[in-house]
C-alpha cells in the first residue's frame, strides 16, 4: 500500500498537536512500494522531510515538500540462542508496542524504555533513552533505503556515529534515507539496570520481574509527563548538557547539592530539568505555552499554540538558564520548516 495526500495537515501526526499543512504526504507499508516512487519523476529533486512517529518534532505552520510516512509494520525474530534474540522490527511498528513484546517473550533491555513514544525508526535516528539505557545499547543493525538511488542497505551500529541522543541520521544521512527496519539484539538473561534515577525506590517493595519493571518504569513516566491529549508536547524539550569539569565546579561551588553525572574525560551531564526548576521557570508560561508543572523539562502547548509561541519561548528559557548558569540547553526536538 501507498498512500498520497496533497495539502494533508499533520496535526495528528506530531505528538505538540500543531496544524501543519504539508504539500504532499507519502504513505507507504512495504520498502518496495516506497522505492518505486522513488525512481518515478514524481520525487526527482522534491524537498522532502523523513518523518516518524512526531514525538520529536516541532512542524511550522506549511511544509512546502514531501513528507514521507512509514507504516511498516511486523517484529520478527531472525535468530534465537541460549542467551539472546535478534529482533527485526519494522519502522512504523510504535516503540512502545516493541517493548510490550520484548517484556512479554521474556526479552531483557529495553524495559527502562517503556512508554517513551515514537515509532522503531526514530528510536534509531534519535538513539532514545531513559533511565541508563539508550537503543545504541541495543540495536545490531539498520536497514535503509537510499532516497537518491531508491537502493536498499543496511548499516551496522558501529557506523552509526550514536552519542547522546545522535546518530549519523541527524548529519551525513538525515533525511537521505528512510529507514525500514531496526534489528534489536536482547537478551534472555535476567539482567536490570535499575541504578539510575528513583527506579530503585519505586522497586522497593516488589520483585524485579520485566513486567515489574516496565510498570515501574510506566509509572513514574506518567507522574512526570503531561498526557499529550490535553496538553500537546514532544517531551523532554531539551538535551541534558555535557560540560567541562571546570564548568561543573564552578556551578557546584553556587549550588552543591546539584545533581550531576560523572562522565569519561573530565565532562560532566547536568540535568536540564534542574537548571530550569532552579532558574524558577517550573509551571511558569503564558495563555498558549508553558512549562510543565511536574516536569521541568517539558514545554506544553496549552491548546491554543503557534508553532512561533512554542519557538520564541523556549528561546527565552535558553537564554535565561545561559544569563544565570553560563550554559547554553539546546533542543532534543527537531524543527521542521
Amino acid at each position: 500500500m501507498i498512500n498520497i495526500s496533497k495539502n494533508k495537515d499533520l496535526k495528528e501526526y506530531n505528538t505538540f498537536n500543531l496544524s501543519c499543512k504539508a504539500e504532499q504526504f507519502v504513505e507507504f507499508d512495504k520498502p518496495e512500494y516506497i522505492q518505486k516512487y522513488l525512481e518515478s519523476e514524481h520525487h526527482k529533486n522534491s524537498k522532502h522531510f523523513v518523518l516518524g512517529g512526531g514525538s520529536n518534532v516541532l512542524f511550522s505552520d506549511k511544509y512546502d515538500g514531501t513528507i514521507f510516512y512509514s507504516s511498516i509494520k511486523g517484529i520478527s525474530i531472525i535468530t534465537n540462542s541460549d542467551d539472546c534474540v535478534l529482533v527485526k522490527i519494522g519502522s512504523g511498528v510504535v516503540w512502545d508496542d516493541f517493548v510490550k513484546f520484548a517484556v512479554t517473550n521474556n526479552f531483557y533491555g529495553t524495559e527502562n524504555l517503556s512508554l517513551i513514544p515514537g515509532n522503531i525508526g526514530a528510536s534509531a535516528v534519535q538513539n532514545i533513552g531513559a533511565y541508563g539505557v539508550e537503543a545504541k545499547d541495543l540495536i545490531q543493525k539498520i536497514e535503509y533505503i537510499e532516497i537518491e538511488s531508491a537502493k536498499l542497505k543496511e548499516i551496522e551500529n558501529s557506523d552509526c556515529n550514536y552519542a547522546y541522543r545522535d546518530s549519523i541520521f541527524k548529519h551525513e544521512l538525515q533525511n537521505k534515507v528512510i529507514i525500514t527496519n531496526v534489528y534489536y539484539k536482547l537478551s534472555k538473561l535476567t539482567k536490570f539496570k535499575l541504578d539510575y534515577g528513583n527506579l530503585i525506590d519505586v522497586l522497593a517493595d516488589k520483585e524485579h520481574t520485566l513486567l515489574n519493571v516496565r510498570n515501574a518504569v510506566i509509572e513514574t513516566r506518567q507522574t512526570k509527563l503531561p498526557d499529550t491529549e490535553k496538553y500537546g508536547n514532544a517531551g523532554s524539550f531539551f538535551k541534558n548538557p555535557i560540560v567541562d569539569k571546570s564548568i561543573f565546579v564552578r556551578i557546584q561551588n553556587q549550588y552543591p547539592n546539584m545533581p550531576h553525572f560523572a562522565l569519561a574525560d573530565d565532562k560532566v551531564k547536568i540535568p536540564t530539568g534542574w537548571l530550569i526548576d532552579t532558574a524558577g521557570w517550573k509551571d511558569k508560561g503564558n495563555e498558549r505555552v508553558g512549562v510543565y508543572k511536574n516536569q521541568a523539562l517539558v514545554i506544553i502547548n496549552k491548546g491554543n499554540a503557534t508553532s512561533n509561541d512554542i519557538v520564541e519561548f523556549y528561546k527565552s528559557i535558553q537564554k535565561d538558564i545561559f544569563t544565570k548558569f553560563g550554559i547554553t540547553i539546546e533542543p532534543e526536538v527537531i524543527f521542521v520548516d
